[in-house]
C-alpha cells in the first residue's frame, strides 16, 4: 500500500482507526462503557485479526452523543435507543424530503 493510499484513510469516516484504549481515552469513557453500547447494539466496532475491537470516527461521534445522555441521567440502555431512534426519524425526513421534491418536479408545470 502506498502512503498516501493509507493517508487517505484518515480521512474516511468509518475506518476503523482507534483501539478501545484509545477511543475510550478520546471520549474520557471507560472502555466498559463502550462495551456497553455495543451490547445494547448502538454501535458493532469492527475486529482487528487479533480479535480487538477498532472504532471509526462516525462511531466515536455516536458513542459521544450516548455519553452525553447518559451524563444527564439516562440509563445507558435507554439513551442507546433513544439515538437508534434520532437516527431512523433522521432517515425517514430525508426520505420523505426526496418523496416531496420527486412529487413537487412531477407537479409542476411545464414553463413555456
Amino acid at each position: 500500500m502506498t502512503a498516501e493510499g493509507s493517508y487517505s484513510r484518515l480521512d474516511d469516516d468509518d475506518y476503523p482507526a482507534y483501539t478501545m484504549g484509545r477511543a475510550a481515552e478520546m471520549l474520557g469513557t471507560t472502555q466498559g462503557f463502550l462495551r456497553a453500547v455495543g451490547e445494547a447494539r448502538l454501535i458493532t466496532p469492527l475486529r482487528s485479526e487479533g480479535g480487538h475491537r477498532r472504532y471509526s470516527r462516525y462511531q466515536l461521534r455516536i458513542a459521544a452523543r450516548a455519553r452525553e445522555l447518559v451524563d444527564q441521567g439516562t440509563p445507558i440502555e435507554a439513551a442507546c435507543r433513544i439515538i437508534i431512534l434520532e437516527d431512523q426519524l433522521e432517515e425517514a425526513q430525508r426520505i420523505n424530503a426526496e418523496y416531496r421534491r420527486a412529487a413537487e418536479s412531477v407537479n409542476s408545470p411545464p414553463e413555456v
